[in-house]
């Protein structure tokens, strides 16, 4: 079926302002068929039904917009004395002389742009691939767009476990950036990687990563995504899972005008696991804050187990979106999927937007979901308050404790206290 006409002339209008890269060189054919996708669905719109919460059109205008970079002196970089392989981008461009030799045991990596140069490279058979199998039943326009056009990225293959993680910075200096990045990360049997993403990537932004993770093999993904007021992030996220394998990831966000990440996870092979998790803090007081966490999981494997945990702080008019779909294929017997979203509303301004699914096709799984929205507990307010802790500092404790649960879902107690400190020093300057 044809494309409505504005629709179609929006499509039109965005591609015929960007260009495949000159050094596509062997991710030209993947490319040219993204640019397919994208002309066959068209942009976002607000009356499709997976952006029928977020008004796309920030993502789809050709001109950039405005985002003044934010001043972070005034905090550490994160995972400071962590041993960490640091590779370093401003505004979505790679600073060769800020990061660390790309060189590791067990472990290989690339920048797309250099590597494009090549005849051939192992990233040709998965670059684009994940993201294409991941446009069935929902299209994702963004993620061909990404596809096509991106213009950098990192490439990254593992062959042994890693014994310290790859830590992607990103920083944010020009108020009119606009970035499309794509990274491919390759996990062969019985490998392991902790990935980590920290910053603000551009004024507006669209990222992607596409994960291979083989059987047995673990990959740990890690994502700050700053405190930059006026941001506009779409992230994506396609996961492909072979047999025993674990996948864990979870994002962490504060501010931003308008943040969209979405996640999708495949499960290809028996006795998997895969979490996806994610905390978020909006203060709408000074600009609009709009986070949108979309989360699709396919089970097409038998014994394998999916969580989704997602919470959300929103006060002064923010906006939170969440939605999860578990899909059990008819095949997937003895599944476990799990989902939970929850929100807490510090004033009556803010509003949180929920959209759980089930789908399921085997009869012998089990599925739950849930998802609340409330206050803060007043009780516990006043039994702080009545032991001398002032109301500001009680409420901070009581958004801590609420969050405590999504960062449990990460593994590694460092990264985690890392984390959980970083958003108390965000509450403390309530996320200015």
């Amino acid at each position: 079926m044809a494309m409505p006409k504005p629709k179609q002339d929006a499509t039109d209008t965005r591609l015929d302002a960007l260009s495949i890269p000159d050094n596509s060189g062997w991710s030209e054919a993947a490319r040219q068929e993204a640019v397919g996708r994208l002309r066959m669905m068209g942009m976002p719109h607000r009356r499709d039904e997976y952006w029928r919460f977020t008004n796309p059109a920030d993502f789809n205008a050709v001109e950039p917009v405005d985002a003044a970079p934010m001043d972070i002196s005034d905090e550490a970089p994160l995972y400071e004395g962590m041993d960490q392989l640091r590779i370093v981008f401003v505004d979505g461009v790679f600073d060769a002389g800020a990061s660390d030799d790309l060189s590791g045991e067990g472990i290989e990596i690339a920048r797309l742009a250099d590597a494009g140069l090549a005849d051939i490279h192992w990233a040709r058979d998965l670059y684009g691939l994940l993201e294409a199998r991941g446009q069935n039943p929902v299209d994702r326009p963004l993620c061909a767009l990404n596809t096509a056009f991106a213009t950098d990225g990192i490439l990254i293959r593992v062959t042994g476990k890693v014994s310290r993680p790859v830590s992607i910075v990103y920083l944010h200096e020009d108020a009119r950036s606009d970035a499309i990045l794509h990274h491919v990360v390759q996990l062969t049997e019985g490998a392991e990687l902790t990935l980590l993403e920290t910053g603000c990537v551009a004024a507006r932004s669209n990222t992607l990563i596409e994960a291979d993770v083989a059987d047995d093999a673990t990959l740990h993904h890690v994502r700050s995504q700053g405190r930059n007021h006026d941001r506009r992030t779409a992230s994506a996220g396609f996961a492909r899972l072979g047999r025993a394998s674990t996948y864990k990831s979870f994002t962490l966000s504060a501010n931003g005008a308008l943040t969209r990440n979405e996640n999708v996870v495949e499960f290809t092979g028996d006795d998997a696991v895969a979490h996806v998790a994610g905390a978020a803090i909006g203060d709408g007081a000074r600009t609009p804050f709009h986070n949108d966490d979309t989360v699709f999981v396919t089970h097409d494997a038998v014994n394998c187990e999916s969580r989704q945990v997602f919470k959300k702080v929103l006060k002064n008019g923010a906006v939170g979106v969440f939605q999860g779909k578990i899909l059990v294929r008819k095949d997937a017997q003895k599944t476990d999927g799990y989902q939970i979203s929850q929100a807490l509303l510090l004033d009556d301004d803010s509003q949180f937007l929920a959209k759980p699914e089930l789908e399921i096709y085997a009869d012998d799984v089990a599925c739950s979901h849930g998802s609340t929205t409330g206050a803060i507990d007043e009780e516990a307010l006043f039994y702080l308050r009545s032991r001398g802790v002032p109301k500001a500092r009680a409420e901070d404790l009581l958004v801590l404790a609420f969050l405590a649960e999504t960062l449990e879902e990460i593994d590694d107690e460092d990264i985690a206290a890392a984390l959980n400190e970083r958003l108390a020093a965000w509450l403390d300057r309530h996320a200015s």
